[in-house]
């Protein structure tokens, strides 16, 4: 779908419109490309409405699985979406709608048409659900503009939409996708229908976009692009008469113009605008609320939604506080934990403690450390972050010392994995270990800082996917898109996915041999056959070459050794095969001592 796809951005680029993308959404690639995105979600094997999870997909064939899929596009009536509620951090619970794993399958399917043409017309500095960005990458925007030479932009316009992802206007975003280029009628009427889809208890929804749907996040975000470009307009991408040949030479004509000077950044429903000066905050904050109100039918959240000055008190961004501190003759951008983030960072290391004093287990322990690790990954992008884990490390100390030191014993760096000594090769804590694990101290996390996203990254271009990664230049790439565009037609679409990423994970080449595989004369092949109880599940998969299978499953040792014998098989390659044979109800050749096992 590569190339299909990467025409689609470059088309969109363009300015043109497009209009036959139903023919797209059902072609047999791209159903099969949507499996394996679905599969690789969590929340797949979350069961909707109809209690079917991904599991229950699995053991079709891929051709039945297309079949569906495409009957789906003929006439699309979606199913009811079950409705579930998470708790916010306030108290308040956070309403998800979860489609059932067809309707997620067919709204991966349009996803993977709609997101580079969207892509191409998404403004730079929106980064909320888009691929390649993150929170860290809207947190070091923010920073870099507090940080601007000069005075600074210290003055923060917050902006935060009240009930946004239950508010969408259903009519004004058809419209905006029409905007867009989307001009296909046919799928502009199933969107429609998807965004009517009804909610079990609750009927059929006049406005909003269901959060937990697949497409949800696109939706949210060609809605928002509209404000994006207008306040980028007022003075970032404004077009002037007069052709500059840099930007900073274009900000210095239009210094004397009575325009806005503003930039902004939106992740989701969260967007900052940074002004110079408290007029220009002032006015900015009350034209974004008309706009919001009058052409989007928005409202804003009148005790989230305020100007700060960034010298005096820290604006809460993605679960940052961030102020500018005076440092020498200007101000920095000074960032820490807010406090709700370290209260529920906190409470979560209590509750993993607590798990842990119940069950003495690997499991509980392990957990703990995922925690901790998640914690220091996520907010070591804090300047200060030394400062916020220090303190939560002297509260949760006493803790540990509580609930678990009759359990624990000394350990040293030594006790830990090559890993986790390399990462915390700078600190000399006194460790402790539980069930053979050690204990991973929260306080031990350096800042490192967020950097600003490339903007020639990109999913949908030769020269953006180089950056991302190299990793498949060392598959030869005629074989690999031999391999993903033929399938085998008896097997299930779960063995027929695998087998791509089963070869892919070999680098192409034969797991016994190590040689390198052509478009024939290989195979995928059950570690326990699928006759004595095995299954199409990854782990159970190993590719290898043709005679290499023959050689699995002979039966006379003899043969066996004989096409063995025309290559040069490492040691721990032999015990591998051995192993095969073995799961094969074969005698090993190798170590014919084994017994057999199962």
């Amino acid at each position: 779908m590569q190339s299909i796809l990467d025409g689609l951005y470059q088309q969109s680029r363009n300015g043109d419109n497009f209009y036959k993308l139903i023919e797209l959404m059902k072609k047999d690639e791209n159903i099969r490309l949507a499996y394996r995105n679905i599969k690789r979600n969590m929340g797949s094997l979350t069961a909707g409405t109809d209690g079917m999870t991904i599991n229950d997909i699995k053991v079709l064939s891929t051709d039945e699985v297309i079949e569906k899929v495409q009957g789906m596009f003929d006439w699309y009536e979606p199913q009811p979406v079950k409705r579930v509620f998470i708790p916010k951090p306030n108290g308040d619970r956070r309403p998800l709608g979860i489609p059932t794993i067809w309707d997620r399958l067919f709204q991966q399917c349009a996803l993977q048409i709609l997101e580079p043409i969207c892509e191409a017309k998404f403004h730079n500095h929106s980064y909320g659900f888009r691929p390649n960005r993150s929170t860290h990458h809207a947190l070091a925007r923010m920073k870099s503009l507090v940080n601007r030479k000069g005075t600074g932009f210290h003055y923060c316009v917050d902006l935060d939409i009240k009930g946004f992802f239950d508010n969408v206007h259903h009519g004004k975003l058809l419209k905006q996708l029409w905007t867009l280029g989307i001009r296909d009628k046919k799928l502009l009427s199933i969107i429609s229908r998807l965004l009517k889809a009804e909610i079990i208890n609750q009927g059929v929804p006049h406005k909003g976009t269901p959060q937990g749907g697949i497409l949800s996040p696109l939706l949210a975000n060609i809605v928002l692009n509209e404000l994006d470009w207008w306040i980028s307009d007022q003075w970032e991408t404004i077009q002037t008469s007069h052709p500059y040949s840099t930007n900073s030479s274009k900000y210095h004509s239009l210094k004397r113009s009575k325009l806005k000077e503003c930039f902004f950044v939106r992740y989701a429903d969260d967007a900052k605008i940074l002004c110079r000066d408290y007029v220009t905050a002032l006015k900015i904050f009350e034209a974004t609320k008309d706009f919001l109100k009058n052409r989007l039918y928005l409202e804003i959240s009148p005790k989230k939604s305020k100007i700060i000055n960034l010298r005096k008190k820290a604006s809460h961004f993605l679960g940052f506080t961030i102020k500018a501190n005076k440092k020498r003759n200007k101000h920095v951008a000074h960032s820490r934990m807010c406090p709700k983030a370290r209260n529920n960072a906190y409470n979560k290391l209590k509750k993993a403690i607590k798990e842990i004093r119940k069950k003495q287990t690997p499991e509980s322990v392990w957990h703990y450390n995922t925690i901790v690790m998640g914690i220091q990954n996520y907010y070591s992008a804090a300047t200060h972050i030394n400062c916020d884990l220090n303190h939560m490390s002297c509260h949760l100390i006493r803790r540990l010392y509580n609930r678990l030191r009759r359990d624990w014993k000394n350990a040293t760096k030594q006790d830990m994995s090559t890993t986790l000594r390399k990462r915390y090769r700078d600190y000399n804590p006194k460790l402790y270990k539980i069930k053979d694990i050690v204990l991973i101290p929260i306080h031990a996390q350096k800042h490192k800082r967020a950097i600003n996203f490339t903007q020639s990254i990109s999913n949908y271009t030769k020269e953006g996917r180089e950056k991302i990664h190299n990793t498949l230049k060392v598959i030869n790439k005629e074989t690999l898109r031999h391999v993903q565009r033929f399938y085998t037609n008896y097997r299930t679409v779960e063995y027929n996915d695998n087998r791509i990423a089963k070869f892919i994970a070999q680098y192409g080449r034969c797991a016994i041999t190590k040689q390198e595989l052509g478009l024939v004369g290989w195979h995928c092949h059950h570690k326990i056959p699928l006759e004595s109880g095995g299954n199409d599940n990854y782990n159970n998969l190993i590719i290898v070459r043709e005679d290499i299978h023959v050689a699995i499953h002979q039966d006379d040792s003899n043969k066996a050794n004989s096409i063995l014998n025309k290559y040069e098989i490492a040691e721990e390659k032999k015990v591998l095969f051995d192993k095969l044979r073995i799961l094969a109800s074969r005698t090993p050749i190798f170590s014919p001592e084994q017994k057999l096992v199962n």
